[in-house]
């Protein structure tokens, strides 16, 4: 198994991919954290007195801005994790990697964990930046950024792992749909559109407001323990342990299926 883990190790580092799509990742959680987190810890200023008495308590504040990189940068570990796939599928290195090792199990399981590591990486690198960014903006706009609360640390651990779990749901959907443009524009379009416009959606409608809770966005951001969509009206969160095992079970259900369409098949 090692031997198939250090394969698919080599195999993403071969290439620049993964180091431009982390510079992606840390630019734009800079830029997305740097406008929201501006705009809520400046918003007493800007909004006067109705502003200061809407605003929410400083712990719920800290941690929707310190869970920005959960809400807006999860894309780049997902995908990320979709490419340890679809990129063999792409450039039909697939069928090697089955001659080399026709285990297909292990080299599902190869594939699972040789991104553990680069989805540490960008889970460190996106959740550093939003806090920089964010605990700046909070200190020059005055207010407290609770960088010596444990409850404060013990939400950015959970959002750190929130971005490694993506990166593991990355892994089953490129194998449930191995065509690496689907799936790219899939996942784009369910992040950045589909799934934020749902959860306000779902909220207005009584019967459905608990589902939005259970949609895998809304997953990773119960882990961090706080979300943009929550104080803007998006429904409320799960526990973070209940976030947790949701996002778990997208990652297992798209690998059954990516086992059971993909690599129970024939590949040729």
């Amino acid at each position: 198994m090692s031997a198939a883990v250090l394969s698919e190790v080599r195999k993403l580092t071969s290439t620049r991919l993964w180091w431009i799509l982390l510079l992606c990742m840390a630019a734009g959680v800079a830029f997305m954290t740097g406008s929201i987190a501006f705009a809520v810890a400046f918003a007493d200023e800007l909004g006067g007195a109705d502003a200061q008495a809407a605003s929410p308590d400083p712990l719920t504040t800290v941690r929707t801005i310190y869970g920005l990189p959960v809400s807006f940068g999860y894309v780049f570990p997902v995908i990320l994790g979709a490419l340890m796939v679809t990129s063999e599928f792409r450039h039909r290195t697939i069928d090697t990697t089955l001659l080399l090792e026709p285990q297909r199990a292990k080299v599902i399981g190869a594939k699972f964990l040789a991104v553990l590591p680069f989805a540490a990486i960008y889970a460190v690198t996106g959740m550093a930046v939003g806090i920089g960014v964010g605990a700046g903006a909070l200190a020059l706009a005055g207010e407290p950024t609770l960088l010596d609360s444990g409850d404060v640390w013990g939400s950015i651990a959970m959002g750190t792992l929130a971005l490694v779990v993506w990166a593991l749901v990355g892994v089953g959907f490129g194998s449930a749909i191995t065509n690496q443009v689907v799936v790219i524009v899939a996942l784009l379009c369910w992040t950045q559109l589909v799934e934020p416009i749902l959860r306000f959606a779902l909220s207005f409608v009584e019967p459905l407001q608990g589902v939005a809770r259970f949609l895998p966005g809304a997953a990773g951001d119960a882990m961090a323990g706080g979300s943009f969509y929550t104080t803007t009206g998006g429904g409320d969160l799960l526990a973070p342990w209940a976030g947790l095992l949701v996002l778990l079970g997208y990652a297992a259900v798209a690998a059954a299926i990516g086992w059971l369409v993909t690599f129970r098949r024939d590949i040729s």
